[in-house]
């Protein structure tokens, strides 16, 4: 069974990316479900919501793509379904109606293309398909949502009454609004309408002259509306009839109602199944917007994602125009737990929050932004310890509060665990504390659980470079600038750069010498030595790359010469083929001259004949025959050659750009600066001199036979002088 805590779940942020799934739902129904998404108990369950939202993405690059799922929620029409002697109006009715046919388009749909889509064939086939819901409704209403007047007899017989008493009515009151307006009686507006009932606008000082019922008075009391008394007896006559068709109404819808009743449970299953279908669709739309895929998932302990993104970081990163640098990060048996150090604010947090956040989302069915090699398993639970969390309810201190959770851990880590722990150790005294945070990680390793943790302490650094399944790690930083690369590095601790960094922030170098003599030398000495193995590392590094660029641009000539070769001596040849050609066409010719001469001479035609004929079948005897399908089979192949030697050029080319790309986008190493007595040369020369003396921006460079003044600018160190 799969249990992952809800402490987890708000320590990696997942409810931000419930939050940002939920708004590109189409209904308030399936907005509620996505921001009610957890991870799945069971696998079977997480694999079939994995392949949905695969399938429903790769619906945008087919031709026919999934139909609407749009509908508006019906749990107020669900209630009334329970409640006997209720009814449904016509607007109630117009949402089961969409929701009906709504299902039953979907269901048509993937019945159709069962091959394209088979896991949503299957959730789909587990929906009844019916249209009597469909067709009991539309024998009522039409399809703007109205009653039909044929609905019934008593319905129709009813209307048409009440159309003939309007015509009476409008017909009536025409007259009476003609003779009163030629009478002067009626102001401007002439007419108006009061309680729903057609009146004449009659002046104030007219209003004894015209027969009828007063139903009212305008504010300022110039004009009072009245009913003329012809139109009274229509008016009551249409009330009755308005009456006695609202009471038939009633009557028609209740008895559908009780129709639709026992299918109550059908329509509660459809919009079950259309929520669950947008909660899929907004999940595949979420993955489009984070470039997300669905990775390997293996049933062995292997945890390998490249090139992972933090997909709130992602999308922040992308509204601001910034760049995001992706992680890659392995654990399987042999490495399980990793021990990431290093300076603050160089990712380790990041590194950590986006394997824990990744591997969430994807076991609560969310495709995730990694590269399509990345291969994962699903753990059993995930345990997190991020962020302060003193509790002031409890009266807990962090550290407190931090020992409660290991405790925690303790109780539930074993080797289908994943524990994510951030600043391992710290809260209390730094000796104490890591001496504990390292007993804690020797039971995490004894226990053969998976987790990756951040931390400052060097005997857990020693602790990782002993143990065979457990493996130091660190961010990334330029060694000349301490600025953070936000790239993790397998293998090696990394040194917090602790003194280095005050240095660079101004403070004074006295201070942090002081500061250096406070601490055990042992310890300095380690953390030096870890920041000597950086620096190091990022001049081979830049070496490497130096090399790789130089062993292209090789490559890259070796075959330019290999093609330039291949040409000329397929000219050669063809100047060879061209020769020969031209020997033979003259050894030809001067037979063909001697034949003409011996025709001159004795006229013998059959003779003439016999030598030409000769002639030609020598010829003929050197032709190679080929048939039609060899001289096509030759001439692709050629053809076959000629392309892979180009595509070779531009895999060369293509490596070449991005080598010269990554060295642009290198910082570029500090200018040394010159001193006297040091070895120099000119950046455009050849000849090594020596500064005698500095001034002004310039420096007076001894060539042995001569000196020369040069601007400081211009010259290379070389070598310095050996003390």
């Amino acid at each position: 069974m799969i249990r992952i805590s809800s402490k987890t779940l708000k320590d990696l942020e997942f409810h931000t990316i419930l939050q940002q799934i939920s708004e590109l739902c189409n209904t308030d129904y399936g907005t509620q479900k996505a921001l009610a998404i957890k991870p799945f108990t069971t696998k079977e369950e997480l694999k079939t919501a994995l392949l949905q939202v695969t399938e429903y993405k790769s619906s945008y690059l087919q031709d026919q793509r999934i139909p609407n799922h749009g509908f508006n929620s019906i749990n107020k029409e669900l209630q009334l379904l329970s409640i006997e002697n209720t009814f449904l109006e016509a607007i109630n009715l117009k949402k089961i109606i969409l929701l009906s046919s709504t299902t039953n388009t979907l269901l048509q749909f993937f019945r159709k293309k069962n091959e394209l889509y088979p896991v949503l064939y299957k959730t789909a086939s587990e929906i009844p398909f019916t249209n009597e819901v469909t067709a009991a409704i539309e024998t009522v209403l039409d399809k703007f949502g109205e009653i039909k007047d044929n609905a019934s007899p008593t319905l129709l017989n009813l209307r048409r009454d009440i159309h003939t008493i309007q015509n009476k009515l409008n017909g009536s009151f025409g007259r009476d609004l003609n003779r009163y307006n030629a009478l002067d009686y009626l102001d401007d507006i002439r007419e108006t309408i009061v309680d729903n009932r057609r009146v004449l606008a009659v002046k104030a000082m007219h209003r004894r002259k015209v027969k009828g019922a007063i139903l009212g008075n305008s504010k300022t009391g110039s004009i009072v509306y009245i009913e003329p008394e012809a139109t009274l007896q229509f008016s009551r006559e249409l009330s009755n009839l308005h009456y006695e068709e609202r009471e038939e109404v009633v009557r028609i819808l209740k008895a559908l109602t009780d129709r639709l009743r026992p299918h109550k449970e059908l329509l509660k299953l459809y919009q079950e199944y259309l929520s669950t279908i947008d909660v899929i669709s907004a999940k595949s739309k979420y993955a489009e917007r984070i470039n997300a895929i669905l990775p390997k998932l293996t049933s062995d302990r292997e945890l390998t994602i490249r090139d992972a993104y933090h997909p709130l970081l992602y999308l922040t990163n992308k509204e601001k125009g910034q760049k995001t640098y992706p992680q890659t990060i392995q654990l399987q048996p042999d490495n399980r737990i990793i021990v990431i150090s290093g300076p603050n604010a160089g990712g380790k947090s990041i590194t950590l929050k986006t394997v824990g956040l990744l591997q969430v989302m994807l076991q609560s069915g969310i495709l995730i932004p990694v590269h399509e090699y990345s291969r994962m398993c699903i753990f059993d639970s995930i345990l997190t310890d991020i962020g302060d969390n003193q509790s002031i309810e409890n009266h807990l201190s962090t550290y407190s509060y931090r020992l409660k959770n290991m405790n925690s851990f303790l109780r539930k880590c074993n080797d289908r665990t994943l524990f994510l722990i951030d600043e391992f150790g710290t809260g209390s005294d730094p000796e104490l504390g890591g001496a504990l945070a390292e007993a804690f990680l020797e039971v995490f390793y004894e226990r053969k659980s998976y987790g990756i943790i951040t931390t400052h302490y060097a005997n857990l650094k020693m602790l990782a470079q002993e143990l065979p399944e457990i493996s130091n790690a660190n961010m990334l930083f330029d060694s000349r600038t301490l600025e953070p690369l936000f790239k993790l590095h397998l293998g090696e601790a990394g040194s917090s750069f602790t003194f280095e960094v005050a240095q660079k922030n101004g403070i004074p170098y006295s201070l942090i010498n002081k500061a250096k003599k406070k601490v055990e030398r042992g310890k300095i000495r380690f953390d030096k030595s870890i920041a000597d193995l950086q620096k190091e590392r990022s001049k081979l590094q830049k070496t490497t790359s130096t090399l790789k660029s130089r062993e292209l641009k090789a490559q890259e000539e070796q075959v330019k010469l290999e093609k330039i070769n291949s040409k000329v001596q397929q000219k050669l040849e063809g100047y060879q083929q061209l020769y020969d050609s031209n020997q033979r066409l003259i050894y030809i010719g001067q037979k063909i001259n001697d034949i003409s001469e011996k025709y001159f001479i004795n006229k013998k035609k059959q003779a003439l004949i016999n030598e030409f004929m000769k002639i030609i079948e020598v010829e003929n005897s050197k032709r190679k025959k080929q048939s039609a399908k060899q001289r096509k089979a030759e001439k692709a192949k050629e053809a076959r050659i000629a392309k892979e030697a180009e595509q070779k050029v531009t895999l060369i080319r293509e490596k070449k750009k991005k080598i010269e790309k990554a060295q642009k986008e290198a910082p570029p190493k500090p200018k040394p600066v010159l001193k006297n007595g040091d070895r120099v040369r000119m950046f455009d020369g050849k000849a090594i001199g020596t500064i005698d003396k500095i001034e002004k921006e310039k420096a007076i460079v001894n060539y042995g036979i001569f000196t020369t003044n040069v601007a400081l600018d211009l010259l290379e160190l070389v070598s310095r002088p050996k003390n």
